[in-house]
């Protein structure tokens, strides 16, 4: 089933957020290499990914390699290493889809909205990997714990930024195959806004007690 989808390589995998979404794509039929700083630590996580789906396509490789070898590139990383992993992969990322799930969190502040001076951590990817990469913006108002639990899909839509519409529609699909709703939002300056509501939710699911407050999308009519 896998051989017509793309390679998918999750940077940051052996993560939350990133193992949550890589297990949900392997659990969908893509092929999924996890990335991390160390090669082992990303092989224990596609091992954890492939005891639970012994047909999916899963490995691990060190970020680097990771990058090289996906047909589009999922990164996942702290905002603390963002500008750092994506001066890393900027080489092998060029030409492709690249999703930037990163959120400009400045601990121990994280309920308080702090953008980069670029406006957004999406924007600053595009700046940083350049105008052959076609970065996307997406995923960041989706709880880790949500994802991870397999018998129920997350209640919560997805915010799609991205200069290039081909290349948001793709990630549109990736979000559907994870169980959720994306939602076409315009250019990368407009990240911003998914970036900037993670904040506001983190303060929500302290005020209310929430283990995952989400977003939803309204009155769109269908369109096929």
């Amino acid at each position: 089933m896998s051989d017509s989808k793309p390679v998918i390589a999750v940077l940051g995998g052996s993560g939350d957020l990133g193992s949550g979404l890589a297990l949900r794509w392997a659990r969908a039929g893509y092929p999924v290499i996890i990335g991390s700083r160390t090669e082992e630590k990303a092989k224990a996580a596609a091992d954890a990914i492939s005891g639970r789906f012994p047909d999916a396509s899963v490995k691990g490789l060190e970020n680097v390699a990771a990058a090289e070898a996906g047909t589009i590139v999922v990164m996942t990383v702290p905002f603390s290493n963002h500008a750092a992993t994506l001066g890393s992969v900027r080489a092998a990322v060029q030409g492709k889809v690249f999703v930037d799930v990163t959120v400009p969190l400045v601990p121990p502040k994280v309920s308080r909205v702090q953008m980069p001076p670029e406006g957004s951590a999406g924007k600053a990817a595009q700046e940083i990997l350049g105008p052959e990469v076609q970065v996307v913006s997406a995923f960041q108002n989706v709880a880790a714990d949500h994802l991870a639990d397999l018998d129920h899909d997350p209640d919560c839509d997805v915010l799609v930024a991205g200069n290039v519409v081909a290349a948001r529609e793709q990630v549109v699909e990736l979000v559907e195959a994870c169980g959720m709703t994306g939602w076409h939002v315009g250019p990368i300056d407009n990240a911003a806004v998914a970036e900037s509501l993670t904040s506001v939710l983190i303060f929500m699911n302290k005020r209310y007690k929430s283990p995952g407050a989400g977003i939803r999308i309204t009155n769109i009519p269908d369109a096929d």
